[in-house]
């Protein structure tokens, strides 16, 4: 049976099997094997393979990392928890920032708390132009999604709708610049979701309460673990289905 997850990790990533062989170091029909027999790496081509597609080794090959292997490395990936998103060091958002070098991505219904930090968005601006892709999913102001959300969180009728428009202002900056990308999504928002690179503040939400009140937790990719990919797919996910903004 052929191993399509590898295949296809291969193909997004850019690589074919020649490529793939000479990063991991085994000869390109080594790699074939792995793709049309299914035949399951050795631990140290399997963790290469991983880093090299960006994706985890319990994805790419479910029945080789054993179930204790997953859960510590699970548990390993979450770098710590807060109780609550507003209890995320500064320093920490800074750094993350700051080190971002390939892929930012923003999953919130209005991010204020973002923008209002200083030299946020021309930083966000000075990564995009040095190559960073950058994309950002807001809430659309008028969607029933974002209008319910405003009456769990007991903001009041039409509130968060506003306070997304009020916070689009500050944005103005980075809508012309190159690598930068925002779209409204209409999603039941379960996590808000702040990836770069390989790690990410994840706001979970809870019923009733505001998200700086909320839990959160800063989760670092590891190629044996998959919390960091969950998160990452439900990013995508929500991508796909969201549309164009337009302010």
């Amino acid at each position: 049976m052929a191993n399509e997850r590898l295949r296809d990790a291969l193909m997004h990533a850019g690589h074919s099997t020649s490529t793939a062989a000479d990063q991991v170091g085994v000869d390109a029909k080594t790699v074939e094997r792995w793709l049309t027999q299914d035949r399951v790496p050795y631990p140290r081509h399997r963790g290469a393979l991983a880093a090299l597609v960006g994706r985890s080794e319990s994805y790419l090959w479910p029945n080789a990392v054993p179930a204790q292997r997953q859960k510590i490395a699970a548990t390993s990936e979450i770098v710590e928890t807060f109780p609550h998103r507003s209890d995320v060091p500064s320093r920490l958002w800074d750094d993350l920032l700051q080190r971002a070098s390939a892929r930012i991505d923003v999953l919130v219904h209005a991010g204020q708390f973002l923008h209002e930090r200083p030299g946020f968005i021309t930083t966000m601006k000075a990564k995009a132009e040095a190559g960073v892709a950058v994309r950002v999913a807001f809430g659309a102001p008028e969607s029933e999604a974002t209008e319910r959300r405003s009456a769990e969180e007991k903001l009041g009728p039409g509130v968060l709708g506003a306070r997304i428009r009020y916070g689009l202002v500050s944005y103005r900056p980075l809508l012309n610049t190159k690598g930068v990308e925002f779209r409204f999504h209409e999603t039941t928002l379960y996590n808000s979701i702040f990836r770069f690179d390989d790690e990410m503040i994840v706001n979970m939400h809870v019923f009733g309460v505001p998200g700086p009140h909320a839990p959160a937790m800063h989760v670092r990719r590891l190629s044996a673990g998959d919390v960091f990919e969950t998160y990452e797919g439900s990013f995508g996910d929500v991508w796909e289905q969201s549309h164009s903004a337009e302010w």
